[in-house]
């Protein structure tokens, strides 16, 4: 619990991206508004990334303007100009990069309490490495987080989440996806890298075995003019496989992803949306692996199927998915579709 004669009643949280690190934050915050309903809490992030926050109690969205007034290091002393006339007590730094670490350094020398995201790069380093790697799971993202606000003096439990009741979804959603199904199958065939990629002759594979079950009904997710290509070359043979990309907002999206049975993401962004808003998950993992600390929230290792360690030992070679080793561009060929749907299967 927070020292009782703590004066903190109003915490300011910095975390700008990416989407799915944004993401990460949401269970944690969450966990805190429910222990700590009388501090309130402001969350500095891009605006894109607002409806993500919706619906928490005393919790406030501020929105970091990159563009203009919050541009470059002028910018910055601006925002923390505008954040301190919010009155806040405290800052929490969720990024620890440098524009954050600048308003920090700014509430710091004004006399208040500040605390700093220790990412674990030394750790993170270890698990990655070709040589004498360690291969240990390390912290995850949400325990760092919460650390954070136990340096300010709050511990924070994360051991008995909430999650938002499903979104009732519109008339326009209902129309594009139909109402005949019993399960809804979410797939995010994409990450940022494409060494974090399942290959696409495989994941057709995939799609084709869930589509083969008549009650299931299967959405893609994805963005951009060539993933939109992609996905609608892999939904078309199916009648009850759909592709959601570019005909829906960011919003609509959500509510969508929140009445999903189960989603089959890569690492990345999708993942950590379907996991902040209550629903199970299934990732698959190339050159990243969990133990670096990016599971999806509430979710189970069991259900993050790895590329295999025993024909690619040197796995894992990174914590983004951004380096590419020779001879390893395979290695997700190594996680079956049959695997693949057979943990979906489990799992709704």
């Amino acid at each position: 619990m927070a020292d009782l004669s703590s004066k903190i009643k109003h915490i300011a949280v910095m975390r700008l991206s990416a989407m799915g690190d944004v993401a990460m934050t949401v269970p944690v915050l969450r966990a805190f508004v429910k222990q700590y309903p009388e501090v309130k809490l402001t969350i500095i992030s891009r605006p894109f990334f607002k409806s993500f926050f919706d619906g928490i109690p005393n919790l406030d969205f501020f929105a970091f303007d990159e563009k203009e007034r919050h541009k470059g290091f002028l910018g910055l002393l601006r925002l923390y100009s505008d954040v301190k006339k919010l009155k806040v007590d405290a800052f929490a730094d969720f990024h620890n990069v440098l524009r954050s670490k600048v308003v920090s350094l700014l509430f710091a020398l004004s006399g208040k309490k500040r605390a700093t995201v220790d990412k674990g790069r030394e750790g993170k380093k270890e698990l990655t490495r070709a040589e004498n790697k360690i291969f240990k799971q390390l912290p995850t993202m949400f325990e760092r987080h919460a650390k954070v606000f136990e340096e300010l003096g709050f511990s924070v439990d994360l051991s008995h989440p909430q999650f938002p009741k499903k979104a009732v979804l519109s008339a326009e959603i209902t129309n594009l996806i139909g109402e005949n199904y019993q399960k809804l199958i979410g797939i995010a065939p994409f990450a940022q890298y494409d060494s974090k990629v399942y290959p696409v002759d495989l994941m057709k594979e995939v799609i084709e075995k869930l589509a083969a079950n008549s009650s299931n009904k299967v959405l893609l997710f994805g963005g951009g003019k060539k993933e939109i290509e992609i996905l609608d070359a892999l939904a078309q043979p199916f009648e009850n496989v759909i592709n959601m990309a570019g005909k829906i907002k960011f919003q609509q999206e959500l509510q969508l992803i929140s009445n999903l049975d189960v989603m089959l993401s890569m690492d990345s962004g999708n993942a950590h949306i379907a996991a902040m808003l209550g629903v199970k998950v299934v990732t698959l993992w190339g050159a990243t692996h969990p133990y670096a600390g990016f599971l999806p929230f509430n979710q189970s290792l069991e259900n993050a199927l790895t590329s295999d360690r025993n024909v690619y030992p040197k796995l894992p070679t990174s914590v983004y998915g951004n380096k590419i080793v020779e001879g390893y561009e395979d290695a997700m060929r190594t996680i079956s579709p049959e695997d693949v749907v057979s943990k979906i299967n489990k799992l709704i």
